[in-house]
């Protein structure tokens, strides 16, 4: 029982989880920070359409930080909080002022090409410890953002 924790997994592979929870989280929070960036600074032809979609965007996007912190602590550890530590491991950076909807959406779709490749990551750890919970979380999370990823696409006409 005590390679257990208090919801009956592995220990070692929890620890994995949240190390990779972690990085999900960072990516997330800088995700949610530029979104709002994108949301406030946007400018042009498309303002009243984009302006929406980035606020229901960043709704979203800290929805899922919180869901992802709290996945953490479920399994037994301790989120990160602080920007300067999710900016050593997050692999999306600090935007610089966007207005351009075009370069927004851009940035967005590169976004999700890290978030979603990171929570197939999780999803296949989560599979190896038996995490249910954290596997139906990654499998929401993917099936909505693949969605995103073909509406911003088609946006850009590509």
């Amino acid at each position: 029982m005590k390679t257990l924790n208090a919801i009956g997994l592995d220990r070692a592979l929890s620890a994995q989880l949240a190390t990779k929870l972690s990085e999900l989280l960072a990516n997330y929070s800088l995700f949610y920070q530029n979104t709002r960036g994108y949301h406030w600074n946007i400018k042009g032809e498309k303002f009243f359409e984009l302006h929406l979609k980035f606020e229901e965007l960043y709704n979203d996007l800290l929805l899922k930080i919180d869901e992802v912190a709290e996945r953490i602590l479920t399994l037994g550890h301790a989120p990160q909080h602080r920007y300067s530590e999710y900016q050593l491991v997050s692999k999306i950076s600090e935007s610089t002022e966007v207005s351009d909807g075009i370069q927004a959406v851009e940035n967005i779709l590169h976004s999700f090409a890290h978030i979603i490749t990171l929570q197939r990551e999780i999803l296949k750890l989560s599979a190896e410890a038996g995490d249910e919970g954290t596997n139906a979380l990654m499998s929401d999370y993917i099936r909505a953002q693949e969605k995103l990823v073909w509406m911003y696409s088609a946006f850009l006409n590509r």
